[in-house]
């Protein structure tokens, strides 16, 4: 209960700063106009148009977060992609969109690792899960759960043809310990076995990997990223518990609302984004009608703004 009150209290001074600061610019910005209008100078000019850039940059993340209301939506998050039907193809679409979160948090200073990861056969990943610790990380990457396309020329087809590839993305909050989330232990089954992905010559030699399901929800997390199955099994409780948490927030939000939860909605052809490589080029966001013609930029991780374009419409439905 003190680390809740605790994080409370710095939540809001670390709001009331940045409401301080945008204020100081503010003032900043109105004496130097001032001294302007009384005598014309180029240094001051210039001051003057960098306090407009950094003040109108700061209203934009304060703007946007405040479009972050829901008490998860500071949490870190735990996102989850899968490669859809097409094999070789979606598998390398999955790890494409693997690298674009990677890079997301990095340009948003978050720090990323990965919990589990099933590579393809010939290219690619079947899934993969990834942590992502930084402020916001969860209220801003939930928007990205769904459906992503993709079309492009197969680079796995001698033909040259034009392929279609899916990958669906899901994000959990990383809800922090004081959130109260109740597991039985004879609701689990608990399945060791040897790691396969990357992470030295220490995989495949023991049964470190763990799995764990969940028996009254069918909910399945697996862990297989560190030596020890102890750290791996404590690494999937914590994603379990994360998984259960945002499940039951689903059933309460199908209680209060008729439109079908987050993960009703996640099947193939209902895709919420489209990035097509070729013909032409072109990212576009079926929800919001968010396009742009960047997709390098895009695959590079510049989610952002498609993420405060999706964040404002749901605020604007609301």
């Amino acid at each position: 209960m003190q680390r809740t009150t605790l994080k409370k209290i710095s939540d809001i001074k670390t709001f009331i700063e940045r409401w301080e600061r945008i204020k100081a610019l503010r003032q900043d910005i109105l004496t130097a106009i001032e001294l302007l209008e009384m005598e014309a100078d180029a240094d001051l000019h210039t001051e003057v148009v960098q306090l407009l850039t950094d003040v109108t940059q700061r209203i934009k993340s304060f703007e946007l977060n405040h479009l972050l209301g829901a008490p998860q939506d500071l949490c870190s998050a735990i996102l989850t992609i899968n490669s859809g039907a097409g094999g070789t193809e979606s598998m390398d679409w999955a790890a494409m969109l693997y690298r674009m979160y990677q890079r997301w948090g990095e340009k948003n200073k978050a720090k990323v690792s990965v919990l589990d990861y099933q590579s393809g056969e010939e290219a690619g990943i079947k899934s993969v899960t990834m942590s992502i610790v930084g402020e916001y990380a969860y209220g801003k990457l939930k928007t990205e759960v769904g459906v992503h396309r993709l079309v492009r020329i197969s680079p796995f087809d001698t033909n040259k043809r034009r392929h279609t590839s899916f990958a669906s993305v899901f994000v959990y909050p990383d809800i922090e310990d004081e959130i109260d989330v109740v597991i039985n232990d004879s609701d689990l089954r608990v399945d060791t076995f040897r790691s396969s992905g990357a992470g030295g010559q220490h995989v495949n030699t023991t049964d470190s990997a763990i799995r764990i399901t969940h028996l009254p929800t069918g909910i399945v997390v697996q862990c297989q990223n560190e030596r020890s199955q102890h750290k791996n099994k404590a690494t999937a409780m914590k994603v379990l518990k994360a998984a259960l948490f945002e499940a039951e927030e689903k059933k309460r939000q199908a209680e209060r609302d008729e439109i079908n939860s987050q993960k009703t909605d996640i099947g193939w052809g209902s895709q919420i984004r489209s990035y097509v490589l070729h013909p032409y080029q072109m990212v576009k966001d079926h929800r919001t009608e968010h396009e742009t013609s960047q997709v390098n930029a895009v695959l590079d991780g510049d989610l952002d703004p498609f993420i405060e374009a999706s964040l404002s419409h749901s605020a604007s439905n609301r």
